[in-house]
């Protein structure tokens, strides 16, 4: 793998509550000159960062219902569409939790397929499940419902909350979603030996806000991945 072939791997990420419109145009400009798949803004700032990446290749991806997850099925659907309308062409929502470890299965899914349908033929949808509150029985099937219910990827974690990606969580949500689904490896990949270890697992996307540095000490003799 070279260093291009990585960068498609990555939505360079900001989102923390005090990015300043600087912070957000300097990642544009390096997920432009570094050729990433997409930016992962907050709401706030995805009409900004569509209008800073117009004449590239650079997608705009922002967060739903986040970080918590806990909000209305209604509002995440709502979230989305205003998102879609800014110039956001991937939808990160973050699933009710609380109603998954309720055992509420049918509000889970009724959540991500609002989601969806506001993202149909428009956005595509990473379903973020926050892996390290889950089981393994949950996170099978959290990850199933997001199939079923029409999303694009899953997704380990919002970076937000008490863990984040582990290698042994991508290759269960690979195994259970099969090789027609994304997966997205979030929270806590800040070097290259953890992404490369995501992207073997199973992960076809990686989200970092360390995606410069990660992609710049990919070196010839990383070859073999």
């Amino acid at each position: 793998m070279d260093k291009k072939t990585l960068a498609s791997y990555f939505d360079h990420t900001i989102l923390k509550a005090d990015a300043k419109e600087q912070d957000v145009e300097k990642l544009c400009k390096e997920a432009a000159e570094y050729s990433f798949a997409s930016v992962c803004v907050n709401a706030a700032n995805v009409k900004q960062a569509a209008e800073l990446l117009k004449d590239s290749s650079v997608k705009v991806c922002t967060v739903v219902g986040f970080p918590l997850g806990a909000t209305l099925p209604q509002v995440k659907a709502f979230e989305a569409q205003e998102a879609i309308k800014d110039g956001a062409a991937e939808v990160d929502m973050v699933i009710n939790v609380g109603a998954l470890k309720s055992g509420r299965l049918d509000l889970v899914e009724a959540d991500i397929k609002a989601v969806a349908a506001a993202c149909k033929g428009k956005a595509l949808l990473k379903v973020i499940i926050e892996t390290c509150l889950l089981t393994d029985e949950e996170k099978v099937t959290v990850c199933q419902l997001a199939k079923k219910a029409g999303a694009d990827y899953v997704k380990t974690s919002t970076g937000f909350s008490t863990g984040g990606a582990t290698a042994e969580d991508i290759r269960l949500m690979r195994k259970t979603v099969g090789a027609d689904m994304g997966v997205k490896a979030s929270g806590g990949i800040r070097d290259l030996e953890t992404a490369l270890k995501m992207i073997e697992a199973g992960a076809s996307r990686i989200g970092a806000s360390a995606s410069v540095n990660i992609v710049n000490d990919m070196k010839a003799d990383n070859s073999g991945y």
